[in-house]
């Protein structure tokens, strides 16, 4: 996937997996931002324990790399429990889960990422296991077939999805507890590097995490991606220490701005701005102009750039905003370009 290239890619890359455990916050009191969401979890967890229960099934939404992983780790640690991780797209057949699903313990947390991919077969058979702690295995084929129940410990199911809207009504139903996860703020990020640099045995000077945690995209995985590269960049052309100004050369080398924007994001501003005189363009032909999938487009570099408010989605099309005339440096035209389309 294209995205998984990028410095800024919010989504796990192959180098991210080891770093991504050995990073890990172990508990909610070395878990770092969503504040809200944490200190409403700790009194579930807290509850469930003390009645010795399963903890109702949880749903955790937001974009890649804010954490719903660590947390179901989290979760399933305070509770005392084994967590067992998996994904949607892993189950093409009910069989697949019940292998699973009766292999937990009492109270055990089952963790499954990217729910929202479960294909529609498997996700029927998961209702009943989630409400009843039951599961039909069918033996056989044709009118010889037979149905056979199991019957499962109480367990938590945990889901986790960067695509709340491709849930189906009957899942959502099945979750007790809903959470948001939402993007953090420089100053998490930066208490986040500095104890990652800690762990690493990266030697940060003053300013050096406020200059990596700036162009994260408010995303731990992405600061922590970061500044393993920026301490890469110390070690081959330095001391190994990184100060604000090798941690600004380094990003700068990486092609990451300010912002977080890399050469794509930038371009497609550009394309906006300087082909299309910053909008409305409609996506199909603003694809074309910069070599780019449609759904690429806007499933992996819009969100950010919407977020950062330089992008609009208009019912005319796509429109620059004055936010990106300025961070690129060009004059809006007179009138304002695009943003009549906004009015």
């Amino acid at each position: 996937m294209i995205s998984n290239s990028r410095p800024v890619a919010p989504d796990t890359q192959e180098e991210d997996a080891t770093f991504d455990v050995s990073l890990r916050p172990a508990s909610f009191s070395e878990f770092v931002g969503q504040n809200t969401v944490v200190g409403k979890l700790k009194v579930f967890v807290e509850a469930a324990r003390r009645r010795r229960g399963a903890l109702d099934h949880t749903l955790l939404c937001g974009p890649p790399g804010l954490g719903k992983t660590s947390l179901a780790h989290i979760m399933a640690t305070e509770l005392g429990v084994n967590v067992f991780v998996t994904s949607g797209p892993a189950f093409e057949r009910p069989g697949d889960l019940a292998g699973l699903l009766t292999g937990l313990s009492a109270r055990d947390v089952l963790f499954l990422d990217e729910i929202h991919r479960l294909s529609r077969v498997v996700e029927e058979r998961l209702y009943q296991a989630m409400e009843d702690y039951k599961f039909d295995v069918v033996l056989g084929d044709g009118p010889g077939a037979q149905t056979v129940q199991l019957n499962l410990e109480p367990f938590t199911l945990i889901g986790a999805t960067t695509r709340t809207g491709l849930l189906t009504g009957p899942m959502r139903d099945r979750f007790g507890i809903v959470e948001r996860l939402d993007f953090y703020s420089p100053e998490e990020l930066r208490e986040i590097v500095d104890r990652s640099a800690e762990r690493l045995g990266v030697r940060l000077h003053e300013g050096a995490s406020s200059e990596i945690a700036g162009r994260a995209r408010g995303t731990p995985r992405i600061a922590n991606r970061l500044l393993r590269r920026v301490r890469d960049f110390a070690e081959v052309e330095g001391d190994g220490r990184v100060t604000r100004d090798v941690a600004r050369g380094a990003l700068n080398r990486l092609e990451v701005d300010g912002l977080g924007l890399d050469p794509m994001d930038r371009r497609i501003l550009l394309t906006l701005i300087d082909k299309f005189d910053g909008g409305p363009v409609g996506l199909t032909s603003l694809s074309a102009a910069v070599s780019e999938a449609t759904d690429t487009l806007e499933e992996v570099y819009e969100p950010f750039l919407i977020q950062e408010g330089l992008l609009h989605r208009t019912p005319r099309g796509r429109v620059a905003t004055a936010a990106a005339y300025a961070h690129l440096g060009r004059s809006m035209p007179q009138g304002g370009g695009g943003q009549n389309s906004l009015l």
